[in-house]
């Protein structure tokens, strides 16, 4: 047995012949079997293509959308945008001002005054179209049906798969999508989203004491007048309707008062003047009369107390003068006053009435005086 010298390799080529096929690339029998007329119609496509695309209008078209005036537009808005939105977020902070109870009040009393505020416009903007949004589609759009009509096309696709596949795989579709663990909602976020509900709440309970007890008597004869217009227009105005002038009221009177701030608190300020002056006018003539009531009055009660404190005076000094036992018998002269004796008078009853007996004359002649004068003493 020889020992077999291994084969040795030699230098392997660089390159080789074998072309791969490509969709752009052509074989020899392709290149035989293409017409011309096929060949130069698709490079007449293909230097069309280049040339339109070459083209000086369309390079600058390209520029005027990416990089013109308007492209640059959309790119200031979109960034201010952001920006308000982020300075709207950050303003959920809790003011340093307190209630008349001294309570704190919540972050959403700033947010609120700064989205109505239109201190960022924008956002303010899209908030009050997305609200007037939600509520047409509330008013014209089914969305309760479509909810259960896309639950039902949803289980039931799931439901079509896991029972097909068991079937014809011997496994199910929709299980073997299944995660291996569910989707959770953390106890930091569920708590915080909590927290965020309960501030939300608190806002409008606050604010609607605030008003309920006349903390601002302008935001409670505000909300009186709103109460009033609301209660006639429900009769003939459909719930969306009304919820849409509320939406526009809370959202359109800032911007008004904003924009004509300098003219609406000039007219204010003369109608607070003209109703503190009939005010006072109002409580002058009132005093005065009130006065002059009350002198009448006084005139009156001294008037009558004077009266009175007279007929007392004259009836005081009117004593009656008894006659003296010499002269009992004695007529009495003109001028002077009469003499009068006990016989003159009837006596004063000393029993119970009796029964039955109506009037006073009976009681006295069925007395023990017999209709008889007593003897006097």
């Amino acid at each position: 047995m020889t020992d077999a010298t291994p084969p040795k390799l030699g230098q392997l080529p660089q390159q080789s012949d074998f072309k791969v096929p490509t969709l752009q690339s052509s074989t020899p029998m392709d290149n035989q079997n293409a017409s011309p007329a096929l060949q130069n119609a698709k490079d007449s496509a293909y230097n069309a293509m280049d040339t339109v695309q070459n083209h000086p209008a369309t390079q600058n078209m390209r520029d005027a959308v990416t990089n013109g005036p308007v492209a640059d537009n959309v790119r200031n808005q979109s960034t201010k945008t952001s920006s308000e939105f982020r300075n709207l977020s950050a303003a959920r902070t809790s003011p340093n001002k307190s209630t008349a109870t001294g309570q704190p009040l919540t972050h959403y009393h700033s947010f609120f005054y700064n989205l109505l505020s239109w201190e960022n416009p924008r956002a303010t903007t899209i908030s009050f179209l997305s609200t007037v949004l939600f509520i047409f589609a509330a008013r014209y759009l089914p969305a309760l049906r479509w909810t259960f009509k896309v639950l039902y096309i949803v289980l039931g696709c799931t439901a079509a798969a896991e029972l097909g596949g068991k079937l014809v795989l011997s496994q199910g579709l929709a299980s073997s999508f299944r995660p291996k663990k569910y989707y959770t909602i953390p106890r930091e976020s569920l708590e915080a989203s909590l927290e965020d509900v309960e501030q939300l709440i608190n806002f409008f309970v606050i604010e609607f004491q605030r008003v309920l007890f006349a903390e601002k008597p302008a935001h409670t004869v505000a909300a009186f007048v709103a109460s009033l217009i609301s209660y006639w227009l429900i009769k003939f105005t459909p719930i969306w309707g009304l919820s849409l002038i509320a939406v526009s009221l809370v959202y359109l009177g800032p911007l008004v008062y904003t924009s004509n701030k300098e003219l609406i608190d000039h007219q204010l300020e003369n109608a607070t003047n003209v109703v503190n002056s009939q005010a006072t006018q109002v409580k002058d003539l009132a005093g005065h009369h009130t006065s002059r009531a009350t002198s009448a009055v006084r005139g009156y009660a001294g008037d009558y107390t004077s009266k009175a404190q007279n007929y007392i005076g004259s009836a005081r000094g009117k004593s009656p003068t008894s006659p003296s036992p010499a002269n009992s018998g004695a007529k009495s002269g003109p001028g002077s006053a009469p003499a009068y004796t006990s016989s003159d008078f009837p006596h004063a009853p000393k029993q119970e009435p009796l029964a039955g007996v109506m009037s006073h004359q009976e009681q006295y002649e069925k007395s023990k005086f017999g209709g008889q004068a007593e003897a006097a003493t």
